[in-house]
């Protein structure tokens, strides 16, 4: 069966020159981007209920732009101003980056992984004194705590942002002929906003081994799954399913 229209459930990307836009003037094809998910700030009252006093601490690992966004956030909310001996362990660069927006970043000690979390490990070596905070979302990758109670630092998780399943009623009526999954929270969304969901002809579309998991579980049949050594992106799996359907 041809495929002519494709639901992505994330938001749109910013950059112009996606690989979703070279996807569609390729391939013909309709794609409509929906966060299935979405994000919420938890109130100073709550952290503080989680026993966390922010002047406790001497670094920060920060592990995407939703934990730098809401460290500050609520580092504004409980009136602390951040000291400039805090240090900062970014996961990525991309990570690092995004923290420009706070912060003068070459007044500042920041450190940086490649992309894994595990690259930080020689950072949480060297500044093993340190008292960390880990500001993070009420969904928390299994490495990371167990990346950190291996090495031994002194640590502590603050829940300061959670994630939400967006409503996503107004979708009711609608049929796509791809829907594209990146995480088993998306997988969830799709259930709990339609339990009376039925796949038929409907193709679908996952990354990662957890959103693979998560479908197969639901009981959906999988057809296009990323990465793989062929397709290692998800544009790159939607381009060669959809060719080979659309010829």
């Amino acid at each position: 069966m041809k495929v002519k229209t494709i639901l992505v459930s994330q938001p749109e990307p910013k950059m112009e020159n996606s690989p979703y836009s070279r996807l569609i003037e390729k391939e013909k094809v309709k794609v409509d981007f929906r966060p299935f998910i979405h994000v919420e700030g938890v109130a100073a009252k709550e952290v503080r209920e989680q026993k966390i006093d922010l002047k406790n601490f001497t670094a920060i690992i920060l592990t995407s732009r939703n934990s730098v966004d809401h460290f500050f956030r609520l580092a504004e909310e409980m009136r602390f101003k951040v000291p400039d001996s805090m240090k900062y362990f970014c996961q990525s660069e991309a990570v690092a980056y995004y923290l420009q927006k706070y912060v003068v970043y070459r007044k500042r000690k920041i450190y940086v992984g490649k992309r894994l979390f595990g690259d930080l490990t020689p950072m949480f070596k060297k500044y093993k004194d340190e008292k960390f905070l880990l500001p993070s979302s009420d969904v928390l990758k299994a490495d990371v705590p167990k990346t950190l109670d291996e090495l031994k630092v002194d640590w502590t998780r603050g829940i300061f942002y959670k994630t939400v399943i967006s409503d996503l009623s107004d979708l009711r009526n609608v049929y796509y002929d791809v829907l594209v999954f990146f995480s088993p929270s998306g997988i969830e969304s799709l259930l709990q906003n339609f339990p009376d969901f039925e796949q038929n002809n409907t193709r679908i579309a996952v990354f990662g081994n957890s959103t693979v998991k998560a479908a197969t579980d639901a009981g959906l049949r999988i057809d296009i799954k990323a990465p793989t050594p062929e397709t290692p992106s998800m544009t790159m799996a939607l381009q060669k399913y959809i060719s080979d359907a659309n010829k």
